[in-house]
Parts: C-alpha cells; structure tokens; sequence
C-alpha cells in the first residue's frame, strides 16, 4: 500500500552487468528532480543517498559464471538492510539503480520484513529480460541477468541463500510484463520455475491494460505485499535510449505510463525499484527524467 513517506535509496552499481555507466543512474535521476516531482504529489521525502560500492577497476572479476560476485553480495546485503529498515518504520522504499543485480538486495529486504510481519509478498519484474540464468546457464556471467532465478531458489547456493534463507519469493507470486529477450538455455529455468509471462507478443494481442489489470487482481488476492521492478529498458529505445541493454520492439511511450498508472489507481504497491539507466548511452539525460516521470505515473500523477 502506498505511504506518505518515501525513502529514496540509491544503488550506483554496474558491476552485475556487462557494459559501463549505469552506476550513474540513481544521480541521473536526481537530476531529473525524482524528488520534487515526488513532493509535487503531496509525499514527505527523504534521500537516503548511496550504498558505497567500489569501482569496477578496483575489483577482481572472480568467478567468470558469476563476475564481481563479493562485491555484489557484501552491497546487496547493505541494500536489504537498508530496505528491511525502511518498510519496518512505516514507510516506502524507492530503490534507485544501478543494475537489475540490484534486485537480489531489495527482495531480500522486502522479503524478510515480510516473514516478520507475517505477510506474503509477491513481484512485477517489468523487464525485457526475464533474468533468470544462473551460473550454469548464463552466457555472459554477468550477475544482473541471475536475480530473479535467485530469489525464487533456483542457481549457486551463494545467491539462492543470500540473507540467511530461500527462497524470497515463490514463482507463482511473480508476474513478468516485457519480456522479449531471453537465452535459449535460460528459457529451461523458466519452465522450470513457471512464473507468470507476458511477453511483447502478449502485449501486441491482449494489450497492456488487460494484462496489468490481470496481473494486480490476482495479486490482490494472494499477496499482501506487491514490488515492482521496473527496468527502464523495457520500453523501446526509441522512447528511452539510455539504457543498460536496450532491445527494439519495447513498450511504448504511453503503454509505459499507462502500466504505471494502472497501477498506482490500484493503490496496493509497496515498494518500487528503478534500473538500468545509463547516462553514457543517453541523449541529454531523457532517458532519467522518463523514468522520473514513470516513477511519478506509479505514485498517482494524472493528466487531469
């Protein structure tokens, strides 16, 4: 459920993925005025500014199926605490990224506020990819295509039991919107696990309001809890270029909001994670204040 308190944390990492640069989202972001288009909407806003994470260049690469992985753990367990704290006072935790590793801290978080608290808790990974590799799977090894795999029990034990249990989130309380890039091996861990797809072809036949109407009622019934996370890339680069791992053939400019908006009418989110925004491969910064607006979409802002 929304709150009237926002907590704005920011999570500058790109060592979970393969290309440089969106360890400067959550400051792109900032300076598209997230924050004020947030007070604008008549929330208290407080920034709790940046998880330190060292830069890539002084880190060793570790295990090539799982690259950077010490540091990826040692700052998503920072992040889950800080996120756990956050939702234990009352108030709502808006993570900015950063790379989709980011998600193996915020579930975390989420999912271990949610044990004490006794309630169930379910995700809407928005995404062009359905990250779910794992380190037997992945092409790449990079970390930030392996965080939903994780949280739903499935990889390398020091994933799967990051934060001291597993899993975090059960497949059947996972619904994913976007999805039109996936590895051919990974395709078998989706099977395997068997969250709720939609993919862009789904999108093109049913349409997007459909499909997220679907998605929040069913959620609303079995989940007290619901997170999104939102990866900027999801939407056609044509519309934000700016992006970790663009693909073509993304949502588009209003289909974007208009999920967001969907979702903000149903007044059932708890918390909300923004990634992969990438400065260095954005035109004036119009990606970030895309996703600013998105994120003011999701917390209630109208046309009217």
């Amino acid at each position: 459920m929304l709150k009237e308190k926002i907590s704005v944390i920011g999570f500058p990492m790109d060592l979970g993925s393969g290309r440089r640069g969106v360890d400067m989202g959550p400051s792109a972001l900032r300076i598209a005025d997230l924050d004020n288009r947030l007070r604008n909407l008549g929330y208290e806003v407080e920034d709790l500014g940046d998880v330190f994470i060292e830069i890539m260049e002084k880190q060793e690469i570790g295990d090539p199926k799982m690259r950077y992985l010490k540091e990826v753990l040692k700052t998503s367990q920072t992040l889950a605490q800080i996120v756990e704290e956050v939702l234990d006072d009352g108030k709502f935790p808006l993570c900015i990224g950063g790379d989709h590793s980011m998600a193996i801290g915020t579930i975390a978080g989420i999912a271990s506020h949610c044990r004490k608290e006794k309630k169930s808790f379910g995700v809407i990974w928005i995404d062009a990819h359905a990250d779910m590799n794992t380190h037997e799977t992945t092409p790449s090894g990079n970390i930030h295509g392996m965080p939903l795999a994780a949280s739903m029990g499935l990889g390398h034990e020091s994933l799967v039991n990051f934060y001291g249990f597993s899993p975090k989130l059960k497949p059947e309380n996972c619904a994913l919107i976007g999805i039109r890039s996936v590895d051919e091996t990974e395709k078998q861990n989706i099977k395997m696990l068997n969250p709720t797809v939609y993919t862009m072809a789904d999108i093109d036949k049913i349409g997007i309001h459909r499909i997220i109407t679907k998605v929040l009622k069913q959620f609303r019934k079995q989940v007290d809890h619901i997170h999104v996370s939102f990866d900027v890339d999801s939407v056609d680069p044509t519309v934000a270029p700016g992006v970790g791992t663009p693909v073509k053939g993304g949502l588009s400019y209003r289909e974007a909001h208009l999920l967001m908006e969907t979702i903000a009418e149903c007044g059932c989110m708890s918390s909300l994670e923004v990634v992969e925004v990438n400065p260095v491969l954005d035109i004036q910064n119009s990606t970030a204040v895309f996703a600013a607006e998105l994120v003011a979409s999701s917390m209630g802002q109208r046309i009217l």
